[in-house]
């Protein structure tokens, strides 16, 4: 969009900083999200009281403390006083407040983090606790039980086979070598891949993304501030979440109208998209989140290796807009989305389109 038409409501990303996926980070959360703020307010130039607005998402069920996130706070720098927020998901639904919240007009910055330390708990033990409480959750049927099941849906369906799901895996290890935040930077062949035994078959392990402790956060702002903040502003042109039935007897496993929904809604079919950062836990969502994206197959789908090279829980979301908006301030694509999910079996799905210009 040219410059002259920018509306003053228009919000930019001006800032992002991440941690690595660290396999255990023996510090605590609080200083993963310091590392992190202390790079992306330095980075951006500015002080903690010229922000006007703080949120985090996080989930205190990793770390089993009640009201874990109120220490977290710390990190963002609680001096002087936050005009501050929390969501218990991914930091990327932080993102979608945020970003509603500038439009009200009264403020201009914004930051937003999402953070987590899984290596405390089993996650497959923690998250199987989002599913219906009345007749799935007694089962114990955790977000890889579901994936499994979807994936034998998929395949079954004849929308993919085993080895189109390795060569996901393949591709995402390929990319990752080059992204000095990946927990896996090692490449593998699909022979190799699909030699190993299965997990939660048709599922192997290198399927399933690795849980990681981490954190991310970024700037945004509003029209006039961001362009004195930078001069390389990413423009969020749409950002919309929706979510489908956590009865899973209600859905196609093998589809994600929600992800459609959500696409629509946020205008990603408005023009050609040159990179997308999927938030794929399991490497058959991949091929069902390019169909219900309709994307090309000149779109570059998770250049940084995705989550299946590092899954920082809470922040693997947000981590995808990140990736997106570093490659369009670079240069190096125009128009990209990112997207991510929570929930078992992709439940639910948020996308963010960006854009670059200034």
């Amino acid at each position: 969009m040219p410059q002259s038409q920018r509306h003053e409501n228009d919000i930019a990303i001006v800032g992002f900083a991440q941690t690595d996926a660290h396999v255990r980070y023996d510090g605590p959360e609080v200083v993963l999200i310091m590392e992190c703020v202390n790079a992306l307010l330095a980075d951006a130039g500015l002080e903690r009281h010229d922000v006007d607005f703080t949120i985090a998402g996080s989930c205190d069920y990793l770390s089993g403390m009640p009201f874990a996130f109120v220490s977290n706070v710390d990190g963002m720098g609680a001096w002087p006083p936050v005009y501050e927020s929390h969501v218990e998901m991914d930091g990327a639904w932080a993102l979608f407040e945020a970003w509603l919240r500038l439009q009200m007009g009264d403020i201009d910055i914004a930051m937003v983090v999402g953070s987590g330390k899984s290596s405390p708990c089993n996650s497959r033990e923690v998250f199987h606790l989002q599913a219906d409480p009345y007749v799935v959750a007694p089962l114990g049927i955790d977000p890889d039980a579901m994936a499994g099941i979807a994936a034998r849906s998929l395949i079954e369906s004849h929308s993919a086979t085993e080895t189109e799901i390795a060569e996901v895996v393949a591709r995402s290890y390929a990319s990752a070598t080059s992204n000095p935040h990946a927990q896996i930077r090692t490449s593998a062949t699909v022979e190799e891949l699909l030699a190993a035994p299965y997990d939660m078959a048709p599922l192997r392990a290198h399927d399933v993304s690795p849980k990681a402790d981490g954190a991310a956060a970024l700037l945004i702002a509003r029209r006039d501030r961001a362009r004195q903040i930078t001069d390389t502003p990413v423009w969020i042109t749409g950002l919309d979440h929706r979510i489908e039935s956590h009865h899973a007897g209600l859905r196609d496993l093998t589809d994600s109208p929600s992800t459609r929904l959500a696409a629509a809604g946020s205008g990603v079919g408005d023009g050609a998209v040159d990179v997308a950062e999927l938030h794929v836990t399991h490497a058959h969502e991949e091929i069902i989140l390019r169909n219900a994206l309709n994307l090309a197959d000149s779109t570059s789908v998770n250049p940084s290796g995705g989550p299946l090279a590092g899954d920082p829980v809470m922040a693997t979301g947000l981590v995808r807009v990140i990736e997106v908006a570093r490659r369009i301030a670079t240069g190096e694509a125009a128009r990209g989305v990112a997207h991510a999910s929570s929930g078992a079996a992709l439940q639910q799905n948020l996308l963010c389109v960006m854009e670059g210009g200034a």
